[in-house]
């Protein structure tokens, strides 16, 4: 992809991911021998690096993390082309996520999840200067699970629309989605351009079994949904209608860790080129492909 026309901004969680590799099933209640590796995560901040990776220009990212591990966090960040703008907690550590990873034919993975500063991003870290140059803004959903990240996403929403910046959000884990709540979370993202759920996901806020069908419902809802369906690749739907279905780029997965949020920094990067959404949505296939067959959920070669 050549380079963006206008910056892209990313808010949303910074994280510490610890995947542990293994070959099931687990032996509960004594050892599993795995590979065990320590890697930058967090799903604002891997979309933003797949963004800047995949020729996403100008792409920036607020983020919230501790002490011990801002310095490390945001060399990593600038190793992959993002402007980070991480705001360091005084008090709680980085997030920590670990992440176990079947090493099998699926790598399919289970994430154990403490948000720590991720969790304390609030509407004090925003800032209408962040907003400068961009043409795109995206938010992770995982912003709309503590109340100073709703609060964060109330402001950046209406500082983002009197500015005319279009907005993405990922609602990012279908887990945490379920006890928020359906209407709530629509609720709290009312006025979003763009909205890229997992099967999981849209499955859960229509109450429809079909991806395609709740892909459709949801366009209702949103000028533009694309629905990320794993190894059947992606669904476009805009008004009410199903646009196209992608199919995805075949894989040989060794950890699936991230391949939603890489799909969704392609996918962006390519919008900001210009591309209409079924050929963004080809590039997000492309680079989900690429996602899975490395371990951890940054772009390979940093």
């Amino acid at each position: 992809m050549s380079g963006g026309h206008g910056g892209l901004l990313v808010v949303g969680d910074v994280v510490t991911d610890v995947v542990a590799r293994y070959r099931g099933p687990l032996a509960v209640g004594t050892d599993t021998a795995a590979v065990v590796r320590r890697l930058p995560g967090g799903a604002g901040a891997n979309v933003a690096c797949w963004a800047a990776s995949w020729g996403g220009g100008d792409v920036r990212l607020l983020g919230r993390v501790g002490v011990a591990e801002a310095a490390w966090h945001e060399r990593e960040l600038v190793a992959c082309g993002v402007r980070p703008h991480l705001v360091v907690d005084p008090d709680a550590p980085t997030g920590t996520v670990i992440c176990l990873v079947d090493s099998g034919a699926a790598a399919e993975r289970t994430f154990l999840t403490d948000s720590g500063a991720a969790l304390r991003l609030d509407a004090g870290d925003w800032s209408e200067g962040l907003l400068d140059g961009v043409v795109r803004m995206h938010l992770s959903g995982y912003l709309l699970f503590s109340s100073g990240g709703r609060e964060l996403v109330r402001v950046a929403l209406a500082s983002a629309r009197a500015r005319g910046v279009p907005v993405s959000v990922d609602p990012a884990s279908a887990g945490f989605l379920a006890e928020l709540g359906v209407e709530r979370f629509l609720e709290l993202v009312d006025g979003v351009d763009v909205l890229l759920p997992s099967r999981d996901e849209a499955c859960l806020l229509t109450g429809l079994p079909d991806t395609a069908d709740a892909a459709v419902k949801l366009s209702r809802h949103f000028p533009l949904v694309i629905a990320k369906d794993g190894p059947h690749g992606a669904l476009v739907a805009r008004a009410g209608t199903l646009l196209a279905h992608v199919p995805a780029v075949p894989a040989q997965p060794r950890d699936t860790t991230g391949a939603g949020d890489a799909f969704t920094g392609a996918f962006l990067a390519a919008l900001l080129t210009g591309a209409p959404p079924e050929a963004a949505a080809a590039e997000g296939c492309r680079a989900g492909a690429r996602a899975v067959e490395v371990v951890g959920a940054r772009p390979a070669g940093r």
